[in-house]
């Protein structure tokens, strides 16, 4: 798990050196392996099962078809998409559950600021994207929810994501309560962010992405860091139908 730190924009400082601090975002030791989580930032050590606040994280279990050697790990007991009702880049509220309601969905906990990971991620999957069918690319649905409401504002995440990934990305902000819960409502860790005496703004959240099923709206697919172009470029046509990678 790396841990970085971003800089608040009145320091000009983008990334800072390394630390590295534990966090677990799921209860199963094997998808914690597989699902490296990144901590962007320094969150707090004592954070136990996917991060501070009230609730358990939900317990993830893998099909035992999905082999070490792939990015995609399949779920054997799929994730409950969020129950969130944020704001999107237009400054209109966005019900994820509703208006992604039968459509293939991947869902990603990040932040503008993060110097390398969520755009890295962003990046790769708008490639990936872009090697889909047309009709396919209009499908997917690609939403990115800030783990760094205060700074990401509908207008800074209506400019990032376009150059991050891609202008069809849909990018909430909202609440963080109301967000931490939604991560962690399928296993991942989030903390808020924090601002240190140096001025360097730190924040921590789980590096994962999860893929939900146009067929039954469930999250079945999770993929960690490490995920390249060429994964995701191999499995969207899969996911955008529902199937397995």
């Amino acid at each position: 798990m790396s841990v970085q730190k971003s800089a608040d924009p009145a320091t000009d400082e983008r990334a800072r050196p390394s630390r590295r601090a534990p966090l677990i975002a799921a209860a199963v030791a094997v998808v914690a392996a597989l699902a490296v989580t990144v901590a962007v930032g320094l969150g707090g050590g004592d954070d136990k099962a996917g991060g501070s606040g009230n609730g358990a994280v939900a317990e993830v279990s893998t099909e035992g078809g999905s082999g070490s050697d792939k990015a995609a790990t399949v779920l054997d007991r799929p994730f409950t998409k969020p129950d969130l009702v944020l704001t999107d880049t237009k400054g209109q509220k966005f019900d994820l559950r509703a208006q992604t309601k039968g459509k293939p969905t991947l869902i990603y906990f990040g932040y503008t600021h993060c110097p390398d990971v969520c755009p890295l991620t962003m990046s790769n999957i708008a490639i990936a994207k872009k090697q889909l069918p047309k009709a396919d690319q209009d499908k997917l649905q690609v939403v990115f929810v800030t783990t760094d409401p205060e700074r990401d504002t509908p207008a800074e995440l209506a400019k990032w994501l376009p150059a991050a990934g891609d202008p069809a990305f849909i990018g909430l902000t909202g609440d963080f309560p109301a967000i931490q819960a939604g991560a962690r409502s399928m296993g991942i860790g989030i903390d808020p962010a924090k601002k240190e005496k140096d001025g360097s703004v730190v924040s921590m959240h789980g590096a994962q992405v999860i893929a939900f099923s146009p067929t039954t709206d469930q999250g079945y697919v999770l993929y960690g860091e490490d995920t390249t172009v060429d994964d995701y470029a191999k499995d969207l046509p899969k996911l955008v139908k529902g199937e397995n990678p």
